[in-house]
Parts: structure tokens; sequence; C-alpha cells
């Protein structure tokens, strides 16, 4: 069978300004789920559908290989149009034989929730499945009648069964089901049950705080294990060290502006006994100034080819790649970033690095990045220290 997933996005948000394409723990709001579904690997294909030009941008930006973005009519962006018009409009335009609505609104959905859903489609047989979280709260209509019990034989709460609540994460349904009815849902209908923290979809600025701080703590747990082992940070300078500008004063000689919160990032790390190592593929007496003020001495300059360096600096101070981390914005960093245990960009590093980055500040180069990077290695490590 043929697995698709599609997203649609449109422009104009109401309850929120630009919310498909807003921030929330230092990524677009769609980029999150997408990043999900693309991790599962359930998909042959997976599609953004969208009537802005800023959208597209924006997606393609964040994903330039794995999504495609195509046109979304007017008549399906309305705030009457139903995300059926949306899915059936798609249809026209894609071969499928399940397909998988992703809502943005889920940015908590995780890659593991898309391989078992579909596990259960396929051994259940299923037409469609939505997704849902249990809930123990008791029901009643606007007149006053219960729905989920019976108030005269209240029961605890460890004793209540309680009931599903679709929470919109995603949904597969069959070709044929979209066809004969024009529903997302319909024939045998499955279940996928989903995390309790999932149950918020983001509607309102309320719920973008709530999951925004999820979402930061779910990146904190999910970096926690690389953080709390590194032995040494090694990082890059030009757009990582630096924000990758030159200057040049009045007898022409090359500038390079740095952060001094980053320098003290680093000093940081250095008292709690983490090495810092910095490599650059120029030679530049500037840089090299700077190392010294800063009392770097593993600094090496004119690395064209940073792994070969990286894997020798290992074995020369007896640890392991996977105790290292490293931080670098282009192209040149890549082996190193394939290869640390712990691998970091900037925020503005080019598309081939931000996909192979484990952690992406949400500060760019020059700008914090490093102090970024330093703040978490600490708190991951004093965290670990405090537990024990």
């Amino acid at each position: 069978m043929r697995w698709v997933a599609f997203m649609p996005l449109r422009a104009n948000s109401k309850s929120i300004i630009d919310k498909n394409v807003r921030a929330i723990a230092g990524r677009p709001l769609f980029a999150w789920s997408l990043e999900q579904a693309i991790a599962s690997q359930c998909f042959h294909e997976i599609y953004v559908a969208t009537d802005s030009e800023r959208i597209r941008e924006k997606v393609l930006n964040e994903f330039p290989a794995g999504v495609t973005v195509l046109d979304r009519s007017a008549g399906t962006c309305t705030d009457t149009a139903s995300t059926e018009s949306a899915m059936l409009e798609f249809k026209q335009q894609v071969a499928f034989d399940v397909l998988c609505l992703i809502q943005a609104t889920s940015p908590l959905t995780r890659a593991e929730d898309f391989v078992a859903a579909k596990h259960k489609f396929l051994n259940e047989n299923l037409d469609s499945l939505l997704t849902a979280v249990q809930s123990k709260r008791f029901y009643w209509t606007g007149d006053g009648t219960p729905i989920n019990y019976d108030p005269l034989k209240r029961p605890r709460r460890q004793d209540f069964a309680g009931c599903l609540m679709e929470n919109g994460a995603f949904y597969f349904t069959r070709l044929k089901i979209l066809e004969d009815f024009g529903n997302r849902l319909g024939g045998r209908i499955g279940i996928h049950e989903m995390a309790p923290e999932t149950t918020i979809e983001i509607d309102d600025e309320t719920d973008w705080i709530i999951v925004e701080q999820l979402l930061l703590r779910q990146k904190l747990m999910k970096f926690g294990v690389c953080a709390r082992q590194v032995k040494m940070l090694v990082l890059d300078v030009d757009g990582t060290f630096t924000d990758g500008g030159m200057y040049y004063g009045p007898e022409g000689e090359a500038l390079k502006k740095f952060n001094t919160r980053d320098a003290h990032g680093l000093q940081l790390l250095r008292e709690n006994g983490i090495g810092v190592c910095v490599m650059s593929s120029e030679k530049s007496l500037a840089v090299a100034a700077r190392m010294k003020k800063l009392g770097i001495d593993e600094y090496y300059p004119g690395i064209n080819d940073k792994l070969p360096q990286l894997k020798e600096l290992a074995r020369c101070k007896g640890i392991a790649l996977q105790d290292i981390a490293y931080i670098g914005d282009d192209l040149s960093d890549l082996g190193c970033l394939e290869n640390a245990g712990f691998a970091c960009c900037p925020a503005d590093a080019v598309p081939e690095v931000l996909q192979k980055a484990r952690y992406v500040c949400s500060h760019s180069g020059g700008h914090g990045a490093v102090r970024e990077v330093c703040d978490l290695i600490l708190k991951m490590k004093n965290s670990d220290q405090i537990t024990r």
C-alpha cells in the first residue's frame, strides 16, 4: 500500500496570527510534527498544501528534502471550509492508498505515535483511525444530564474507566473511505491512544504557552543523556564563535567580532573540568589573539579537513568521540557533527548542518549560540549530580 502524509496549512489563522509559522520552542509550529513524521519512516511521501508563499518558503527552508509543498486553492482556506475539502482536493493531485492527515496544532506528536498507529491500522485491518487521550473527567450536557457516569453512584477516580477524547493529532484514512463518505473517518474505525499531555491543541495564547513549556522540557530530556557525558567542547570559529562577518581596520587588517558571553560560557566549562578546543579552516591573527586572551591552548588554525583533527584530539586526550560536543555552522563541519556524541549548531547554520545537528540553538552564530550550548551542558551535568 502507498502511505502518504498530508499537512494543510493556511495563511490567515484567526485565533493566533501567523500561527502555523510562528516560532515555538525555537522552531516554526508546523516543523515539530512534520519532523516526527519524517523520522517515523512510515510514509512514502510527505506533503504540505498551502495558499501562502511565505509558508512555502518556511517549509522548504526547514525541510529542503523529505517534504513536498503543493498549492492549495482559496476555496479550501476560508474560515468556513472543512479540512475534508483540503483532503479531497489533495486526492485529485496525489495517488495514495492510505492518507495520514497531520495537524500542525499538535506539535507534541512523536515518531513512535505514527509507528504504533500504523501497526494497529494494519494488524486490525482498519479503514480509518483517529488519535485520542484517556480522560477521567465527568461530562454533562448543558441541561444537567450526566453523559458518562451515574452521579448517584459516583465512582472513585482510580476505579473509573473514563473515556477516550479525540485530540486531533493525526488521522489515517483509506482512499475508499474518503471517496465514499467525503470524510476522514468511516468504515472500521480504530483509535491510537497518545500521552496525556497531547490533549492540548493550540487554539489560543494560553495553549501556546503551555505547549511551549512542554516542548522545551522535551528538548532538555532528549539532549540530557548526550550533554551529561560531554568531556570536551570543540567549536568552529567563523559563523559559530563569531557572526561570520569580516571587518577591516584602517590599515586593512582583518578583524572579527566575538561575543563576551560566549567566552564566559567557555570559561565556566573549563572551571567545571570540561575541556575546550577551537578549530578553524582559516589562519587569522585576530582569532589567534582572541584565543591567547581567553587562555585557550587547544587552538588549531588552518584545518580544512576537521574530522581527522577531531579524531586525533580524542586519541591524545584519551576520550571517545561520543564524549565530545561539537558546534559548527557550515559544510566543513559536517564530518565532525556526524561523529561527535553531541552535535550542535547555531540557529543560522546552513540547511545541511541543521539537518545533522542533534541540538539547534535558538541563538545565531556570534550572538550567544556557544553560550547556549555551554549552559545546556552544565545544566545537564548539574542536574545529573543532584539526582545521584
